[in-house]
């Protein structure tokens, strides 16, 4: 099934794939920038946002409704650039499809298995029923009682949507999120690319370590890491000016 996407600009493609728990509305105002130069495709993975619900998450599985979006538009020569989760979909389809990606920027996640640290989240987020709720801040109530970061509790809550007879549901498919959680740690892919290769890592995230440059440079030989200043985790959200800085530059 073709994943639900929205596209902006003119050019050469360049596709854009989000977090775990996120959606294409996190990227919009960067698509809108980056448009300037090039036709700007963000995707829902699947089990996210408007994308198809499906039994599995896993990789092997994203990697594949990647290519099946590139070739039903028929798109070559692309650049993915991936956040987190979506760095690892990015990763892995360029070194399964090396022919199929001329540019890969990769924002703040390593090749790498991870540890666990998302369970306090899905848990909180399990712990919201929509068919009950009267109100979004029912929902605000619940969430904030388990994540005290307000920021996190609001990123968490653009999944709920609230439907026309007022009732709400979550875009996501929560219940396989956390089934197949622990394959959003892993990072099976194997190989090389080749091509030019930019990891963006945030300066105060500790998700790229100096540690992982030996792996990253053996999978990705022609790759540079760039420290964003004034940024953690979501690199983009926290410092987009740089970031816009750092990825055009990158990509001229």
């Amino acid at each position: 099934m073709l994943l639900h996407y929205k596209s902006f600009g003119e050019g050469k493609p360049l596709l854009i794939l989000h977090g775990f728990l996120g959606s294409l509305d996190n990227w919009q105002s960067i698509a809108k920038e980056l448009a300037a130069n090039y036709q700007v495709f963000i995707l829902d993975v699947r089990n996210h946002g408007k994308s198809f619900h499906d039994y599995k998450h896993d990789y092997g599985s994203m990697v594949e409704d990647v290519r099946y979006f590139i070739d039903h538009l028929g798109l070559s020569d692309v650049t993915l650039i991936g956040h987190s989760m979506g760095g690892k979909i990015a990763m892995s389809f360029a070194l399964k499809y090396p022919y199929l990606v001329s540019n890969l920027v990769v924002v703040d996640i390593a090749p790498k298995v991870y540890l666990p640290g998302h369970e306090d989240i899905l848990h909180a987020l399990s712990k919201v029923n929509p068919k009950e709720l009267k109100s979004r801040q029912e929902a605000i109530d619940i969430i904030s009682t388990y994540i005290h970061d307000p920021s996190v509790v609001q990123f968490l809550l653009k999944n709920l949507d609230r439907q026309i007879d007022g009732s709400f549901h979550w875009k996501m498919n929560l219940p396989v999120l956390i089934d197949q959680y622990n394959e959003m740690l892993d990072f099976p892919s194997k190989g090389s690319f080749d091509g030019p290769t930019l990891f963006l890592k945030g300066a105060k995230s500790d998700y790229i370590l100096p540690s992982d440059e030996e792996n990253i440079f053996t999978l990705f030989p022609n790759a540079k890491i760039v420290p964003i200043k004034n940024a953690g985790h979501w690199v983009h959200a926290e410092n987009p000016v740089d970031f816009i800085s750092e990825t055009s530059n990158f990509l001229k």
